[in-house]
């Protein structure tokens, strides 16, 4: 495993890696391990932020309060030298503004006891027949040579499963994907004016749709999340149009983008290392043990950032109010100081310690879902697919923000 492009200098703490770096991207893990062993705080000088990699700091600093996802709530933007919004990215920064996800309490705490309404676990094991008989429905579909198990497979059930939940057409799946894709580029690193337009026309476009559609839900209410939101802002708990659309907006991108990633890099693991599914499937828990190891040991998310809501001092540190630090979340499961032989894929460990779900008041309020998705996902391509075998190398996403596979080439046998 190479790690060519990293070079650490720990007298200064700083650490320098290109993100875009193919050979970073495609195997990060390489380079955490020699980060790892040298410190779990560094200066990234490609980002210029101050990111923590170590399980304990980041797991920690994800439920500090003295950080926080927005910061305007307690500084101005002259006071921070924080520049005006852009014109051409006006829709998107709509959106962002009124998302769960870039909140704080008061408005933080308002919205997500609302969007629990949805994810009470009787409601999400609910969805456990749904998610099974559509993953036998793809898997009815798998062409008889070697296929994408991306495109057919892993992309579909989280998207169409998420969209059944809000209750949008099934049918508008692709449609959705490029918004989505769109959109979460505008948090990886190194975006430019070309991403931001796009961004700002998927936005827009998003926003009109998730808007015809509750006023469709308002006329004729039904058992989906956008009734629940919509009966929530009836009953004067004040959700507003944009929330409304923004949650909406949010739950489609995060439902979907992280999970296809997840499921990807899972069945890649199982592939790779020789896992005796027939052993797992065995049972309920060692299913759910697999997803959690797979989750440690190659998280769709790798980075988080909060900003300091006032001066502060952390790990020998001066943080001024509002600079941002970054949390390494993909890094976090592969400390050696918490998990053992962090490496090797073990989905028999004891304990598995990683923050793909966040932590804190920000935790994934989808993790359920998510969870239950993948372990049914995984049991039943498993069960019907006992000879499933890679037949090419697997394409890694261009992405370190969001870890992947851009396709997953497999035959499913007899």
């Amino acid at each position: 495993m190479s790690t060519a492009g990293l070079t650490l200098d720990e007298r200064t703490r700083r650490l320098s890696l290109d993100p875009r770096d193919p050979a970073f991207y495609a195997n990060p893990f390489a380079a955490y391990a020699r980060i790892h062993a040298a410190g779990p705080v560094w200066f990234w000088e490609q980002l210029g932020l101050w990111c923590f990699f170590g399980y304990d700091e980041v797991n920690r600093l994800l439920r500090d309060r003295r950080f926080g996802r927005e910061v305007l709530h307690v500084a101005t933007r002259e006071e921070l030298g924080v520049p005006a919004p852009t014109a051409h990215t006006a829709d998107f920064d709509r959106i962002d503004a009124h998302s769960l996800l870039e909140r704080e309490p008061p408005v933080h705490t308002r919205l997500r006891a609302l969007i629990n309404r949805a994810f009470v676990p009787r409601r999400v094991e609910a969805l456990r027949p749904a998610i099974e008989q559509l993953a036998h429905a793809l898997i009815d579909q798998f062409p008889a040579a070697p296929f994408d198990l991306i495109g057919h497979y892993a992309t579909p059930i989280p998207v169409r499963m998420i969209a059944r939940l809000l209750g949008v057409p099934e049918q508008m799946a692709p449609q959705l994907l490029d918004w989505s894709h769109a959109m979460v580029q505008m948090y990886g690193v190194g975006r430019d004016y070309a991403v931001e337009v796009r961004a700002n026309r998927a936005a827009a476009d998003f926003a009109a749709f998730i808007g015809e559609t509750v006023a469709a839900r308002r006329l004729a209410p039904g058992d989906d999340l956008l009734s629940v939101l919509i009966e929530a802002e009836q009953t004067g708990e004040r959700l507003s149009e944009d929330e409304l659309v923004s949650t909406a907006i949010l739950l489609l991108n995060a439902g979907h983008e992280a999970t296809v990633h997840a499921l990807g890099n899972a069945v890649h693991l199982v592939l790779t290392h020789g896992i005796n599914m027939r052993a797992m499937l065995a049972s309920d828990t060692a299913m759910a043990a697999l997803v959690e190891e797979a989750l440690r040991a190659a998280p769709p998310l790798h980075l988080f950032k909060r900003y300091a809501l006032c001066d502060l001092n952390e790990h020998g540190i001066a943080l001024r109010k509002g600079e941002q630090i970054a949390l390494i979340l993909g890094a976090t499961g592969h400390d050696p100081r918490t998990t053992r032989c962090p490496a090797s894929f073990d989905p028999t460990r004891a304990s598995v310690a990683h923050t793909s779900f966040g932590a804190g008041i920000h935790f994934c309020l989808g993790a359920p879902l998510a969870r239950l998705e993948l372990q049914c996902a995984l049991r039943v391509l498993f069960t019907r697919c006992p000879s499933l075998r890679l037949t090419d190398a697997a394409a890694p996403r261009d992405s370190w923000h969001f870890h992947g596979r851009s396709s997953l080439t497999v035959y499913a046998g007899p």
